[in-house]
């Protein structure tokens, strides 16, 4: 009755995983000569893994990344300019807790958006926030966001995760009401939180993309200089379908 009562209240407190440990326990009782402050140590470490898995899981969900990807699975192999030294110090997310910024630039095809998915995945398992967008879709988003009135909290949003993800950035030349947005984008954000660039085209000339030059120099000066810059190169990894023969 007593051990009844015991596990209605774990439930009832929400202390799920040592609730089923101390079941597990009830009904194979075992013989390992463990203390009673062992075997509640025990009990608090299962509880304690499974609220951090399922705080990792919100996270991972929450940061809508594009690509499934882990700092372990990256390919140091292909010949990409990827320094492997450069990523390790990366994957440690010190530059997160510092709210420095990370640009990755290339041709396409060679990865940009997969890194920058691992980058922000393993700021999500260092207890980190992140979100993912596509530049060309948050230009449009905060535009709609102007003319229905939610352009606030749309920019409230933006401003939460500890990582913004902003990718596929210089796709097409910027508005003034774009450049103005990111500006604002990258203004909230600094020195409070961390960005992920990419793009395929190289940081030199983003003056240009932007356009208007005084926005220009305030974006790229809260920008450039506390970022962290891979400079990526060489062919696409895509897997190519092999061309059929005229004979076909």
């Amino acid at each position: 009755m007593l051990n009844e009562e015991t596990l209605h209240k774990l439930k009832d407190l929400k202390l799920n995983a040592m609730a089923a440990e101390l079941e597990r326990y009830l009904a194979a009782p075992a013989d390992d000569g463990l203390s009673f402050t062992e075997r509640l140590g025990m009990m608090v470490d299962r509880e304690w893994d499974a609220r951090a898995l399922a705080s990792l899981q919100r996270r991972l969900h929450r940061s809508k990344l594009r690509q499934t990807a882990c700092v372990e699975d990256i390919n140091y192999r292909h010949p990409r300019g990827l320094d492997k030294s450069v990523m390790q110090k990366l994957a440690t997310c010190r530059w997160v807790k510092a709210h420095e910024n990370v640009i990755l630039t290339g041709p396409t095809g060679v990865g940009k958006s997969w890194l920058a998915c691992a980058l922000a995945h393993q700021a999500c398992r260092e207890g980190h926030t992140a979100l993912y967008v596509r530049v060309p879709r948050l230009l449009q988003d905060l535009y709609v966001a102007r003319a229905d009135g939610s352009y606030a909290k749309t920019m409230d949003r933006l401003g939460v995760p500890d990582v913004l993800v902003l990718d596929d950035f210089g796709m097409a030349p910027l508005t003034d009401t774009e450049r103005r947005d990111l500006f604002e984008v990258i203004e909230d954000r600094q020195q409070r939180r961390s960005l992920i660039i990419t793009s395929q085209l190289e940081v030199k000339h983003w003056h240009e993309l932007i356009g208007d030059p005084t926005l220009a120099d305030a974006i790229l000066d809260r920008l450039v200089h506390t970022s962290h810059r891979l400079a990526l190169k060489g062919a696409s990894m895509r897997p190519r379908k092999e061309k059929r023969s005229q004979d076909e």
